[in-house]
């Protein structure tokens, strides 16, 4: 993988949106796009596809915002967590093993759109 937080920081305010072909109810930025392009797609998809389960969407019938962090453990294993922006955790993953250079990154979900904090 090859980006760094430095490289997140040049995204802010999309003008472009991407849809996943699995997924075309929902759409993501370019700050998005970039990180699935540069070896995360995985997160991507699993963002998206977590969308299916049931305490998102009991969730997501009320509100239209998400928080999701990735925060990756020393061991290279990760937790995904889905909040609802009040810190009220909805959903929760563990991986035992993720290849992803940061210890930590935010992704939101607003209205379907997929984005970077700096693109909201």
């Amino acid at each position: 993988m090859a980006f760094t937080r430095a490289n997140l920081q040049q995204f802010y305010g999309s003008e472009t949106f991407y849809r996943n072909p699995l997924f075309g109810k929902y759409r993501y930025t370019e700050g998005v796009k970039y990180i699935g392009d540069n070896g995360a797609s995985w997160l991507v998809t699993d963002i998206l596809a977590f969308q299916g389960e049931p305490d998102i969407q009991a969730y997501a019938k009320q509100e239209h915002f998400q928080a999701w962090t990735l925060t990756v453990n020393d061991d290279e294993s990760a937790t995904l967590v889905c909040e609802d922006g009040n810190n009220r955790v909805i959903f929760a993953h563990d991986y035992t093993y993720v290849d992803f250079p940061l210890s930590r990154i935010k992704l939101y979900l607003c209205n379907t759109v997929l984005l970077l904090p700096s693109e909201y």
